[in-house]
């Protein structure tokens, strides 16, 4: 999808221009006129590809690491998913990082905070597992898209009897790209508890907000309700289906919002969740945010250009930068996916094309 010609053409190279840039190199300068066909680009040309990572196959060495080696010695034990494209960066797009962590039966991971701003999307949890947030914990099961805004305390234990993973999401290269990393341990492994389960749930996400209630960092302000239970987000889902009517792109399609703004949960990341009703064939479009996807349940295939992925439940798939996608749905599914869009929106560059 890609167009090859140059937004420009470089000057032909005489061995007098050559002995100009060899004098303007000696004192840290450059020719704009020889680099401006890879600075300013007709469209997107992203480093990174399309790419799927089967669930089990991950899962597997995933509980390999539980093995070898503690939570505690790890800080946190996750296993990177690291993009074809741009290996050893740590990175699944060209803005985001992401990986499956586990946390096994007794464990704890310790808290800590960051500069980074982080989701999780759980992808095996039956609510014995949680999360700690600035001082709400907050049981974690499947389908649950939980946040972590940036420099809050963190941390994640384990009182059941099974594995909880789940998928994580950091804006990380974001972060380091403005060299604005800042992080912290508490001074305690496990921050107090202040608030019962469900408090900010219950303050934010009903469409009512506490009268003293004011926005600490302004239109930047990450969602006050740092967890999503799937099982509301689902029967949304459903009963948009049965009232129809189903975008021929999205199936149906709904994003994630930060109800103190009617924005984005974070600054940074946007999130979204979608239903593809059984035998729905998608038409094709295209988006400038690189799009990671997780697929909760269903089975079906994406269609990236010329690669086609078949995928089932807690497969995970990459959808690089302006690459066309259609998807299509064997039986009924429920993707969910995150990217950088709240960010690409608030500076103006976001673009989109139903094609």
């Amino acid at each position: 999808m890609h167009e090859t010609a140059s937004f420009v053409v470089k000057p032909e190279a005489s061995p007098e221009r050559q002995e100009f840039y060899k004098r303007l190199d000696r004192i840290d300068t450059a020719p704009l006129w020889e680099v401006l066909n890879r600075l300013v680009m007709p469209q997107p040309q992203p480093a990174i590809v399309p790419a799927l990572w089967n669930y089990d196959q991950v899962r597997a060495l995933l509980m390999e690491a539980g093995r070898l080696l503690t939570v505690q010695e790890a800080e946190r034990r996750v296993l990177v998913l690291e993009n074809p494209g741009i290996r050893g960066m740590s990175q699944i797009t060209q803005s985001l990082y992401a990986g499956l962590q586990l946390i096994q039966p007794g464990e704890k991971a310790p808290s800590h905070r960051h500069a980074a701003s982080a989701l999780r999307f759980i992808v095996e949890g039956d609510g014995g597992g949680y999360t700690a947030v600035d001082g709400e914990r907050t049981a974690m099961h499947t389908g649950d898209f939980v946040l972590t805004p940036s420099w809050t305390f963190h941390d994640h234990g384990n009182l059941g009897s099974t594995p909880v993973i789940w998928m994580d999401v950091l804006d990380v290269p974001i972060v380091n790209m403005f060299d604005t990393s800042f992080a912290e341990h508490h001074p305690e492994e496990t921050q107090p508890v202040v608030r019962n389960d469900g408090d900010a749930l219950a303050r934010y996400g009903a469409n009512m907000l506490p009268v003293e209630y004011t926005l600490k960092r302004g239109k930047a302000s990450p969602s006050p309700v740092f967890k999503y239970p799937y099982s509301r987000s689902r029967e949304a889902l459903q009963q948009l289906y049965k009232n129809g009517p189903v975008d021929p792109h999205h199936g149906v399609k709904l994003q994630y919002v930060n109800p103190a703004t009617g924005g984005y949960p974070m600054p940074t990341i946007a999130g979204f969740l979608q239903l593809l009703p059984k035998g729905f064939v998608g038409r094709a479009y295209r988006f400038t945010d690189s799009t990671i996807y997780n697929v909760v349940e269903g089975r079906g295939k994406s269609r990236l250009g010329s690669t086609t992925f078949a995928w089932g439940p807690r497969d995970i798939f990459v959808v690089p930068s302006w690459q066309a996608v259609s998807h299509e749905a064997t039986e009924e599914a429920v993707l969910f996916s995150a990217s950088d869009r709240a960010a690409q929106q608030a500076l103006g560059l976001w673009r989109e094309e139903m094609l």
